[in-house]
């Protein structure tokens, strides 16, 4: 099985190979190649110059990618990765934290997912709620990798992701309505209008599905069920803007019940957000204030599987009602030979995991994290070069305090631009991680309220080479992580597994990313490799981090018609910490369609899996099974009315 994915995913490569030998040799392009992006942006408002390998999607690039929620859209960005290799659409929103480089992840993110400025990451867990986001809405998206800047605290050992709405225009309404297999229906629709100095924009989307089987089919017993999501998420933002202020306020909802693969394990989600933001231009410097508060409530319940699979019994269920607040101030120096931006930032989060354990009784575990920072990042040029500095000093609470520095420089001559980074960052276990029990079919992962911090260091360098119709980008990294918390294996037999959360002894990831982007006329080509050789001290590989990962896209843009082929592969990986369970390599096609039929009108088509090949995505310690052929079409109408 595993030479046959090999062999699969060396294919997949070659042909990736081929195709951009092909586009190499072709000539003259219409439509140019942007810049490359250098700067992280923090709010619309402010932005900070940047060392990192920063990936810009604008909403062409996420709209030809399929894919119902925005993570499986990212994919296609080097190293982009949840937990699992499961998507959002069926996957626990427990095992949804974001990875980048190979660094791993549990279910909380060692990546930091911001929108309009305001964390995704659940308060709780540090997992991500893709059903949040609607694709269709989303004006662009920032995937920074790495750590290179110091305006960021907690969260971002791994990078970051910014993803900003699609701003307020003169009535605007938007329908759409997709159908696809499996019994699947996603309504949406948004509207804006602006008046003079003020705007108002809003969405709605709401999706049902009757999933998939998450399990082998010819394997599977009577209770298994196909897993899936139903939901309904929905925002309204106000904004007033003039040439020097802005002042912005949105609340955004979500509301969502998921089956996890059997009658009795269930899981449901309710939350809101209100975040606000304010910036004001002075000449001389910028300020921009943000704040946000989040409530939200969980529930799920498990339950234990006879070893046929033929019945279940419920052993818990749980209840997790969970708030943060949180604010920050950014003062920004006019743009010019030095550059600076320096602040403050803090968070209160308050979570409690109440569990009913069948038949013994109450379990109760939660607490209090407040953290607070102050930060500065700058840079200046000196001709061709240019230098970065950042300083942020974090106060965690019982996970300690922390001085996570950065040090970068950037050299630009024509065409190319050489960079290079130094940096530390840490991230704080969540409450989930020190409180919630939790399981995954028979395997059990156990909290650990003595949890310590991570904490990283790492030095990355690459090139950029940005021609008119060409793009490069070439890069190497080495980062050593201290104390990182993964789920270390207490005890395995063929129908159980008992897991817990601990700092785990040093690991180390060395590796190697790359990406190339072509323009010949109607036709784009991109591609992308990642190698990450992420490893234990001890030498074991840590669990769900492939070695290799790549992706290719082929498009083609007509006076009225979008078409996309990609590819995305992925070498082998393991489920556990002693690599024992080995998750063979996979390669998918995809593809996506968009075409114009009146003004304003068009019909979409995606298609994911489309060989239909079964993915082996975990072990519980049952062996399961990723998204099988997907196939979708719609209509959506945009424009002014």
């Amino acid at each position: 099985m595993q030479s046959t994915a090999n062999t699969y995913n060396e294919s997949c490569f070659m042909l990736s190979s081929l195709i951009v030998s092909l586009t190499l040799l072709l000539g003259q392009q219409e439509t140019q190649i942007p810049p490359v992006k250098t700067s992280v942006t923090v709010l619309e408002r402010v932005e900070q110059e940047s060392p990192a390998a920063i990936t810009a999607l604008d909403k062409l690039d996420i709209a030809k990618a399929p894919g119902v929620n925005l993570d499986d859209r990212l994919r296609l960005v080097p190293g982009f990765s949840l937990f699992r290799r499961n998507s959002s659409l069926v996957a626990n929103p427990t095992t949804q934290g974001v990875s980048l480089r190979g660094l791993g992840s549990t279910g909380a993110s060692r990546t930091l997912v911001l929108w309009d400025g305001v964390p995704l990451n659940d308060p709780f867990g540090g997992w991500i709620y893709w059903t949040r986001v609607p694709a269709e809405e989303v004006d662009r998206s920032e995937v920074t990798r790495g750590a290179t800047t110091s305006l960021f605290g907690d969260r971002t050992m791994s990078g970051s992701v910014a993803v900003f709405t699609r701003p307020a225009e003169a009535l605007r309404l938007s329908l759409g309505m997709e159908g696809g297999n499996r019994g699947t229906m996603q309504p949406s629709a948004g509207l804006s209008h602006v008046k003079g100095k003020f705007g108002i924009s809003g969405f709605f989307r709401a999706f049902d599905t009757d999933g998939y089987l998450i399990v082998p089919k010819e394997r599977a017993g009577r209770i298994d069920t196909p897993a899936g999501v139903r939901f309904v998420a929905g925002a309204v933002k106000l904004d007033y803007n003039t040439a020097k202020e802005r002042i912005s306020l949105k609340l955004d909802i979500l509301a969502e019940e998921r089956a996890n693969g059997t009658p009795l394990q269930t899981n449901s989600t309710s939350l809101g957000t209100l975040g606000a933001n304010y910036s004001r231009d002075f000449g001389l410097a910028s300020l921009g204030v943000i704040g946000y508060h989040s409530r939200q409530q969980y529930h799920q319940s498990f339950s234990a599987l006879a070893a046929d699979r033929n019945s279940e019994r419920l052993t818990s269920f749980q209840s997790v009602p969970s708030e943060a607040t949180g604010t920050g101030g950014y003062l920004k120096g006019k743009p010019g030979r030095w550059n600076w931006t320096t602040g403050a930032d803090l968070q209160r989060v308050e979570g409690t995991s109440f569990e009913t354990v069948v038949p013994v009784g109450l379990r109760v575990g939660g607490g209090v994290q407040t953290q607070t920072g102050v930060f500065a990042q700058g840079d200046a040029k000196f001709g061709n070069l240019q230098l970065f500095a950042g300083s942020r000093g974090q106060f965690s609470g019982r996970a300690g305090k922390f001085f996570q520095p950065s040090g970068g420089l950037a050299y630009g001559m024509g065409v190319f631009r050489w960079r290079a980074s130094a940096y530390r960052s840490f991230r704080a276990p969540t409450l989930n991680e020190l409180y919630r029990e939790f399981r995954a079919g028979n395997t059990t992962t156990q909290a650990n309220p003595n949890l310590t911090a991570e904490r990283l260091w790492a030095v990355e360098s690459g090139l950029d080479y940005r021609g008119e119709l060409f793009l490069a980008r070439v890069g190497g990294f080495y980062k050593e992580v201290g104390d990182l918390i993964t789920n270390i294996t207490l005890s395995m037999t063929p129908t159980a597994v008992v897991r817990q959360r601990r700092n785990a002894a040093a690991a180390t990831v060395r590796g190697i990313e790359a990406e190339f982007e072509k323009r010949y006329k109607q036709f784009r080509f991109e591609t992308s490799y990642l190698m990450a050789d992420s490893r234990f001290v001890t030498r074991q590989r840590l669990p769900q981090v492939p070695k290799h990962q790549g992706s290719a896209q082929l498009s083609w843009y007509g006076p009225k018609t979008l078409l996309t082929f990609s590819l995305r592969t992925s070498a082998l990986q393991f489920e556990d910490d002693r690599n024992t369970q080995m998750l063979p390599g996979f390669g998918l096609l995809q593809m996506s369609a968009r075409q114009d039929l009146f003004k304003n009108l068009k019909a979409t088509l995606a298609i994911e899996n489309m060989a239909d090949r079964r993915i082996l995505t975990g072990f519980t310690p049952f062996p399961q099974t990723g998204a099988p052929l997907l196939v979708r079409i719609g209509l959506r109408w945009d424009g002014r009315i």
